[in-house]
């Protein structure tokens, strides 16, 4: 069974750069042909698909947040982790770190419980 796990700050100012990581267990984040992706629900709207790292470390972003994302890896702690920078309380949301059964499938069988992020002064 695989688990996956976000931690980070639940407060960040506007201008900051966001920070979380999404600790998997229960199978690597190097196995063929997963991709792991990261997703955010701001209040009151959809769900929003923000990028993805690849089982080889490729990394593909939302061409609207492709400026201000970077997606990484930890392969020894079987972690990856989101920075989205110069945030602004629309960056307010849910942000779920989910695995995709293969890239640009967008068909997610685990997800994070998900983790609260909001952008306040």
């Amino acid at each position: 069974q695989v688990q996956l796990q976000e931690s980070g700050p639940g407060l960040v100012k506007p201008s900051q750069t966001l920070s979380l990581t999404c600790t998997v267990s229960g199978g690597s984040i190097t196995t063929s042909p997963y991709a792991w992706s990261w997703i955010r629900q701001p209040p009151g709207k959809g769900l929003e698909w923000m990028g993805v790292i690849t089982y080889g470390g490729s990394t593909f972003y939302s061409p609207s947040l492709k400026s201000r994302t970077s997606i990484s890896r930890d392969t020894s702690k079987n972690q990856f982790s989101l920075q989205l920078m110069s945030v602004s309380p629309e960056d307010t949301a849910v942000y779920y770190c989910a695995r995709d059964l293969n890239y640009g499938l967008h068909y997610y069988d685990y997800w994070g419980q998900g983790t609260q992020v909001t952008v306040s002064s």
